[in-house]
């Protein structure tokens, strides 16, 4: 580094911000022309709703709009959007990195007094005062500093509109989460491979990460390596679809659950299955059975045009055929893109009693029943199926293609 740029870069960091492109734009997961599109809805919605600025502040609208995924770490991170300019405001602990990887332009913001991140976005937005939230992720705290910081503010919260354009998928994010899928798979195979008795669940999850993030250093070299994770159950385990890896060590007989999630560049996929480690007692089968028809009930009915809700009436009525739904875990399904289990999630697109969103093209959705049967009861444990879906024009197209059911998943040593 030379003399004058080191003094420059001292400067600059005395600030309270400042902008400092530290080597060249990296490859992101979509061309340029897609972040493009993308704030040009992001621009529609301002101009119906009346807005100066929209100043986002979740990892899933900031990794949507702009292509950088921050790691929070306590600390607040942004993006401005005016009519004309778009700009990520991160913490100057992450150095040139937000730049980078985002789309678009970069102010980093210094720890050397307090609430510099807010003092950044002021000036971003200038004399902007009509102002779009995210009211759904900013907190009491938050919007008392942004008000502190901005006078005469009006805010408004645009997050069930942001919602809305995600969760409609363009070309190329059908096409990664493809790619995802087809990686989720790789995992399982790998996981399938290595079920033995004696094994320890964390034993065999590693088996399938591994598998996950072998496949993705192939095949897409210039992504983000964060947060692939593989969750393996086994036995009381499965009773939760989010409980963690254990030491716990496999035995005969054990039901199992086997989740696979690879992460591409912050684009969330999976793939669930029940299994069990030897032939399930008669019980067991039956209400594994049940599941998975309620799993391939769920797939016939996903195309454009039907209601959420309605879609999971009939699901609920099928299992209350079988007086099982009192067993149901959670909803049958939710859409995909950039999310993850602890950030982001299209709640206005899941299978649930309460949700009228109907199905439209270009919405990617998991089907994915889960019943529970509490310990002390026969067949007792997790059951849970899990597909991806995508919906087109006139019907959906399963991505999934890790066989479910007893013909595949009963492991016999």
């Amino acid at each position: 580094m030379s003399n004058h740029t080191e003094n420059q870069l001292n400067s600059f960091r005395k600030n309270e911000f400042f902008t400092y492109h530290n080597g060249e734009k990296a490859i992101l997961p979509f061309l340029q022309n897609e972040y493009e599109t993308r704030l040009a809805g992001l621009r529609k919605i301002m101009k119906k709703q009346g807005l100066e600025a929209i100043i986002m502040t979740s990892m899933h609208n900031i990794g949507y709009y702009s292509g950088f995924m921050y790691c929070s770490f306590g600390r607040p991170y942004g993006l401005v959007v005016t009519h004309d300019k778009a700009t990520t405001v991160t913490a100057n602990i992450d150095g040139g990195q937000p730049w980078r990887r985002g789309a678009f332009e970069n102010v980093i913001y210094t720890d050397w007094k307090r609430d510099n991140f807010y003092r950044a976005i002021a000036h971003l937005i200038g004399n902007a005062r009509k102002i779009g939230f995210e009211g759904d992720h900013v907190t009491g705290a938050m919007q008392k500093k942004f008000t502190d910081c901005i006078n005469d503010l009006k805010s408004f919260d645009i997050s069930s509109d942001t919602m809305a354009q995600r969760m409609v998928k363009s070309d190329a994010e059908i096409a990664l989460i493809r790619e995802g899928s087809r990686v989720a798979d790789i995992g399982g195979f790998a996981i399938h491979e290595a079920i033995k008795e004696g094994a320890s669940e964390i034993e065999i999850a590693m088996a399938g990460r591994n598998a996950l993030e072998i496949e993705i250093t192939r095949s897409h070299p210039h992504s983000e390596l964060r947060d692939n994770w593989v969750w393996f159950q086994s036995g009381i385990n499965t009773d939760g679809a989010h409980n963690p890896v254990t030491t716990r060590k496999l035995k005969k007989g054990d039901i199992l659950s086997l989740n696979t999630f690879p992460m591409i560049s912050g684009y969330y996929t999976a793939l669930e299955r029940t299994l069990f480690l030897g032939e399930p007692d008669a019980k067991s089968l039956k209400i594994w059975e049940a599941n998975v028809a309620a799993h391939e009930l769920g797939i016939s009915l996903i195309k454009p045009g039907i209601k959420c809700s309605d879609l999971c009436a009939e699901i609920n009525e099928f299992f209350a055929s079988r007086d099982l739904l009192q067993y149901r875990s959670f909803g049958y399904g939710h859409s995909f893109g950039v999310l993850s289990h602890y950030y982001g999630r299209e709640a206005g697109l899941e299978f649930r009693e309460d949700i009228d969103t109907v199905l439209s093209e270009n919405m990617v959705v998991s089907m994915e029943p889960m019943l529970w049967i509490p310990e002390g009861n026969a067949g007792a444990g997790g059951y849970r199926e899990h597909d991806i879906l995508v919906i087109g024009k006139y019907g959906a197209e399963n991505i999934t293609k890790f066989p479910y059911g007893p013909e595949h998943n009963i492991i016999n040593e």
